[in-house]
């Protein structure tokens, strides 16, 4: 069996992940928030680390992603750049610093490069945040675009369900990622859409797409490293595969060093000096 593209190269970059595309190869991609598991993910040969403003409920406790800044952003995305060495570093601009505002949108995503070291940034949104693209194009910043459930809009749609199911709102979603690849994003993620509507809005574009919860027709795949994982628990959506349950591990080898402490067990002859 010949070897993937992905296998071949040593830092996997936005050229390559179109390399990929065009020559049917699926892209994988999870996301990292700090630098011992981002070191792991990159060991493993993920493709793309997405440094996710999902850090507001995973690592914060948030119920949304808004609460998120722009400067604990930056602080996690520096953290992942640290352990990585292949992986394309994608980091979710958070909501608030690029809607309404191409200017402060620029400005935000140079703080985002310069201070993480990241390749690339993501933005959720269409023709509404075609201004802010643009302007963070011309600076020479590889921007992946975000279509479908979009969570930043949580409080405008009220709810997490798929979206795009009416003729209305699939036929914008597919005009926003037409308009999304004319204006240079180098990538799309689709999330929580019809599978045919999927399949449509990738068949109809040259750059490659990543979905979750979007069926199979895109060209790669995204989870929630914590979801996929089992740590995090209370999330259990239909689209999310979980193919370890660590958060129970977790808890029993911790209360196995518990009881290992208060039998005096811990530490033995041998883990003492």
């Amino acid at each position: 069996m010949s070897a993937t593209i992905s296998q071949t190269v040593g830092k996997i970059t936005t050229h390559v992940l179109q390399r990929m595309r065009d020559s049917n190869e699926k892209i994988a991609m999870l996301t990292a928030y700090d630098y011992s598991m981002a070191k792991l993910l990159d060991a493993a040969k993920i493709d793309v680390i997405l440094v996710g403003d999902s850090a507001a409920n995973v690592m914060a406790g948030y119920k949304t992603t808004l609460p998120i800044t722009l400067d604990e952003m930056i602080y996690h995305a520096s953290s992942v750049v640290r352990a990585v060495e292949k992986a394309l570093v994608v980091v979710d601009m958070p909501f608030g610093t690029y809607q309404g505002n191409s200017k402060e949108a620029l400005h935000s995503a140079i703080r985002i490069m310069k201070e993480s070291g990241a390749d690339a940034i993501k933005l959720e949104g269409g023709v509404e945040i075609a201004e802010s693209i643009d302007r963070i194009l011309s600076a020479g910043i590889p921007v992946m675009g975000h279509l479908g459930l979009m969570p930043q809009s949580i409080n405008k749609f009220g709810t997490y369900c798929v979206r795009a199911t009416d003729k209305e709102e699939s036929e914008k979603l597919l005009a926003d990622a037409k308009l999304l690849q004319e204006h240079g994003c180098f990538a799309l993620v689709l999330e929580k859409i019809p599978a045919e509507l999927a399949q449509q809005v990738t068949d109809s574009l040259t750059i490659p797409t990543i979905g979750i919860g979007a069926g199979p027709h895109v060209n790669g795949q995204v989870l929630v490293f914590h979801d996929m994982m089992g740590i995090t628990q209370q999330f259990s959506p239909r689209f999310l595969r979980r193919y370890h349950n660590l958060g129970e591990e977790i808890i029993g080898a911790v209360g196995h060093y518990i009881n290992d402490v208060k039998a005096g067990d811990f530490p033995n002859e041998k883990e003492q000096y």
